[in-house]
């Protein structure tokens, strides 16, 4: 006879989670369905983005040159106080031998007295610390141990500033290998994003850098505006003559430039020496704050921090090395957030 018993039903609790699974697998698939896929960056979003690094970067690369400079000064200064030093500890073996010598006359003599005895075994500074001992010396040895005592002094006084801008060296020079490889780390951020780009994309952003270049050295309008001085239109006219060359961080010609590069290159030009950074040309010279009574060569600080400058060219125009990707060009001064000019 067959079975007529009722199928098991499934407990409550099983249906429960099995309809909560259900609906959780519906929702995500709506969900999957509805989403969007990420949107890529236009190409003004790319440059905007991109803009943004290089101006950050020119703002590390002139902290980098700051570092560089320092670099180089303090190379100069250990460099002649370990001149200095060699010179001292020559004369200080000849005054020393020289003592000695005297020493050996009086000891073939069977006259050497005890204060040569004494200086020929110990420290000079306490030998002339004892008052009874020098009455004992004639003048010209009291002269001779003067001589080598203020000597050994001037020898630790210049050793210890040697050690401690060593110190400042090795500091400065991490501090530059920070800088550098933040700047680097900022331009391949840039190149990152450009590499997002297609290729017709990046056509149009360096066309348009090429028509600014173009425009702005062969087409511009410079006025009549009077030089500030014989050699800051020397310094602007050498800067002319590198207009479309091109920017490289830290460089400072003769074939690429950054932005304090050609300026410190040009005056140089001129035969005037100035600062290697913005910041440094900035508190250089005389400063001009009225746009209005800039002169062609003065130099143009632009920026809260200071970290570009160019040459005033003449009816609202600068003269600049501007980013990376650009070449040495003329640009209106009201591109950048102007600050001050400095007349030199």
């Amino acid at each position: 006879m067959a079975s007529h018993r009722r199928p098991k039903q499934p407990s409550r609790t099983r249906v429960t989670v099995l309809t909560t699974a259900a609906a959780a697998a519906v929702a995500l698939s709506a969900n999957a369905a509805n989403a969007a896929p990420s949107e890529k960056p236009s190409k003004d979003e790319v440059k905007s983005k991109v803009d943004k690094l290089y101006e950050e970067a020119e703002q590390a690369t002139e902290k980098l040159n700051g570092a560089k400079e320092k670099q180089e000064k303090l190379q100069k200064e250990i460099s002649t106080i370990q001149d200095n030093v060699a010179r001292g500890q020559e004369e200080l073996n000849d005054l020393r031998d020289s003592m000695g010598l005297a020493a050996a006359a009086q000891y073939r003599t069977g006259s050497i007295d005890s204060s040569l005895q004494l200086f020929l075994s110990s420290n000079p500074d306490d030998y002339l610390d004892k008052a009874s001992t020098a009455d004992q010396l004639s003048a010209q040895q009291v002269d001779a141990l003067k001589k080598i005592q203020e000597k050994q002094r001037e020898l630790a006084q210049e050793r210890s500033e040697a050690s401690e801008k060593l110190k400042d060296l090795s500091s400065t020079r991490t501090e530059l290998a920070k800088k550098k490889k933040e700047v680097q780390g900022k331009l391949a951020e840039a190149q990152k994003l450009l590499n997002t780009l297609t290729a017709a994309e990046k056509a149009a952003i360096a066309a348009e850098d090429a028509r600014a270049s173009r425009s702005a050295s062969d087409r511009v309008d410079l006025g009549s505006t009077a030089p500030a001085s014989g050699r800051a239109l020397a310094a602007f006219q050498a800067a002319q003559s590198k207009i479309g060359s091109p920017y490289v961080y830290g460089a400072s010609g003769p074939s690429s430039f950054d932005c304090s590069g050609l300026t410190s290159w040009a005056f140089a030009q001129a035969g005037v020496g100035i600062p290697r950074t913005s910041q440094a040309q900035a508190n250089y010279g005389t400063k001009i704050y009225s746009q209005s009574d800039l002169k062609v060569g003065d130099l143009v600080i632009f920026y809260g921090d200071q970290h570009h400058v160019g040459f005033y060219a003449g009816n609202g125009q600068v003269l600049h090395a501007p980013r990376t990707g650009t070449v040495v060009r003329y640009e209106s001064i009201n591109n950048m957030p102007f600050q001050f000019g400095v007349r030199i």
